[in-house]
């Protein structure tokens, strides 16, 4: 294998490697299993990243149709032949177990596929397998690390070690991506759960507005904020992804016929507006060592044309920050219980309360116990007042009194912050969210921005972003690979 293409594999993206397959430097079954070859040497032995829970049973068959059809001169879509890792609370029908993480869920191998995947596979992407995740996304114990999970035991930061709390559930497809076990893995988010683990990983991630790709068949967490989208390693890639993977889908009611998404507009970077908030985001002091970094981040676009509106604070970012909602317990119970009504589970968990109850039966399987999913069960459903009206206040704090106002008042396009402070607000907004990494801050640690923007505004968004990548990404080398 010559440099160049193995340089592709490693870093590149998905329009490079299409173009060795088209040019016969390399075909997609030994794509393949170079990416196998890649997990096994680093993701089970070496410095045992544990991104990848299992490998797909059909993927070198699938590799084998992907190059008889270019063979052939045919396209089977536009990620032909790009190998796509999926985060383990997306279901597959090929085989491979769905455990959102727990350990009740390990032998759970589904009957129905997520939309969203196969819209990769029409695509003719190639399903490599299932990366691991922290356990129901975060949602079982206040105690618990970011990467543990029952089912798959945890997963370690290519750049550092393990994850730390409230990094996010998306841990190992942010952390495939950055040991180039995969182009791309599929995320979700409901509040920090691509962008923050995809920044401490040094990669992109993107997470679409609400409503923009399907959930059917996707294991909930608060069905008003989950959003799948992809992790990648350029923004063209993610957005890529994201256009395949949007749409309405008639299981899916948040989705709409406009949720597929369009050509991303042409921008200049001296039509950018980019509001800075300040105020409980960017001035935290726990994020006091990025501020250097940040600052020359800010200084790069505004000699590069970018108008940066420092401060453009959301009229509402103290109260938000401070806010204690029931939303995510009282979502949680109620999706979770429909879920497993539907869905038969071979360990016969048929609802929260039984997974308690399974649980409490395999302490070993709970070291940080769950007093989450026990807060969950308290809960009275989706018609108690409480609910309803922490529902409201989430929006008008987020969106109204927040996102929205501040872009308007700002007149700006999107809003910038260092790393993932904005997520509490971007979570409960619904609202599109772009990672983008952008080097070190001052401890060595990977940096990186957040851009967000209102709700529907997904395609400038991506493509300020695709605007102002030269610019500031910088992608750093995992330290424990190399």
């Amino acid at each position: 294998m010559d440099r160049d293409v193995e340089r592709v594999l490693k870093t590149g993206t998905i329009l490079e490697l299409q173009a060795c397959y088209a040019q016969r430097r390399l075909s997609v079954f030994d794509a393949i299993d170079w990416f196998l070859k890649q997990i096994e040497r680093l993701n089970n032995d070496g410095p045992a990243i544990n991104a990848v829970r299992e490998i797909s049973p059909t993927v070198l068959d699938d590799a084998t149709r992907a190059d008889a059809a270019i063979r052939a001169g045919r396209t089977l879509g536009l990620l032909h032949g790009i190998p796509v890792l999926i985060k383990d609370n997306i279901l597959t029908a090929d085989g491979m177990a769905a455990t959102a993480g727990a350990a009740a869920f390990k032998d759970y191998r589904p009957r129905h596929e997520a939309t969203i995947v196969q819209r990769l596979r029409d695509a003719g992407a190639i399903i490599l397998g299932k990366t691991n995740m922290t356990e129901f996304a975060d949602y079982v114990s206040d105690f618990m690390p970011s990467a543990f999970s029952g089912a798959g035991g945890v997963v370690i930061n290519p750049h550092s070690g393990p994850f730390d709390r409230g990094q996010g559930s998306s841990v190992g497809s942010a952390a495939a991506v950055a040991a180039a076990f995969a182009p791309v893995a599929i995320g979700s988010e409901t509040q920090n759960s691509i962008q923050t683990p995809a920044l401490h990983a040094s990669v992109v991630g993107f997470k679409p507005t609400v409503g923009r790709t399907s959930r059917t068949h996707v294991v909930p967490l608060v069905p008003s904020q989950d959003s799948p989208g992809p992790i990648a390693r350029c923004i063209a890639d993610a957005a890529l992804v994201a256009s395949v993977i949007s749409g309405a889908d008639m299981q899916d009611g948040a989705t709409s016929e406009q949720s597929a998404f369009a050509a991303l507009p042409k921008i200049t970077l001296d039509t950018i507006r980019l509001g800075v908030p300040r105020v409980a985001m960017a001035n935290r002091d726990d994020i006091r060592q990025t501020a250097g970094s940040f600052a020359a981040v800010l200084s790069r676009l505004a000699d590069a044309g970018v108008t940066i509106v420092d401060p453009c604070d959301l009229p509402s970012a103290e109260q938000l920050m401070n806010l204690r909602s029931s939303v995510f317990r009282t979502e949680f119970k109620a999706a979770l219980n429909v879920f497993l009504a539907e869905n038969d589970v071979p360990s016969g968990v048929r609802s929260l309360g039984e997974l308690i109850a399974w649980n409490e039966a395999h302490p070993d399987i709970i070291p940080f116990g769950q007093t989450l999913l026990l807060a969950a069960e308290a809960t009275v459903g989706l018609n108690d007042p409480a609910y309803l009206a922490d529902r409201a206040l989430d929006i008008t704090l987020s969106r109204t009194q927040g996102i929205d106002a501040a872009c308007a008042n700002g007149g700006c396009d999107a809003l910038i912050v260092p790393m993932s402070v904005a997520a509490k607000c971007t979570g409960k907004a619904g609202a599109p969210v772009i990672a983008l990494p952008a080097g070190a801050d001052t401890d060595g640690a990977p940096f990186g921005v957040t851009l967000f923007s209102p709700c529907g505004t997904d395609e400038r968004l991506l493509a300020i972003a695709a605007a102002i990548e030269p610019i500031i990404v910088e992608r750093l080398a995992p330290k424990l690979l190399y």
